[in-house]
């Protein structure tokens, strides 16, 4: 009886470590549409949530010049870590920058339509280019995941508004891997 008290305690204690380890904002991975999966072997180095906006300019389409669309022109972020602290940004490129001075820029390679409405797609970029020892200098590839709003307006878009700029705000979460097991 005094073993399976003991043995049922240090599950219950295990348990509850465990929890304490795992940042309650964290939550579970996403479902990964395939084409949107890494290539192994890499692993995932740095998951961060981003809050900021999209940027969008009012432009004579390519297409047909008497009509004008909002073309996109950079993000413009703060990332920040599980617990909420700031820890680097993301703007044009595009490119992340952790406060520790590395940073990296990507390619998108891959993109899946966000599964909830005026959500910015979710994209798989490659890092083509990197910099600096700290946590984004060995990025591989990045994933663009869990988006909320960010895309451009549906309308507001003509000649009198030409040159005009819109900011919409944008959530997502950004997982960074790097190369090896």
């Amino acid at each position: 009886m005094h073993t399976q008290l003991i043995t049922a305690f240090a599950a219950i204690s295990l348990l509850a470590l465990s929890a304490g380890c795992t940042p309650s904002d964290a939550g579970p991975m996403p479902v990964v549409p395939d084409a949107l999966k890494v290539a192994p072997p890499q692993t995932l180095s740095l998951t961060a949530r981003a809050v900021g906006v999209q940027i969008y300019d009012c432009v004579a389409s390519k297409v047909d010049p008497a009509r004008y669309e909002w073309s996109f022109r950079a993000p413009e972020a703060q990332l920040y870590d599980a617990a909420g602290t700031p820890i680097g940004h993301h703007f044009a490129g595009p490119t992340w920058e952790s406060n520790d001075g590395s940073s990296v820029v990507g390619e998108a390679r891959a993109r899946n339509d966000a599964p909830v409405p005026d959500a910015i797609p979710w994209l798989l970029l490659l890092a083509t280019a990197s910099s600096g020892a700290g946590v984004l200098g060995r990025t591989t590839s990045i994933q663009r995941m869990e988006t909320e709003g960010g895309t451009a307006p549906h309308d507001g878009c003509g000649p009198a508004q030409a040159g005009t700029q819109v900011r919409v705000p944008y959530r997502a979460t950004y997982y960074f891997y790097v190369a090896g097991p």
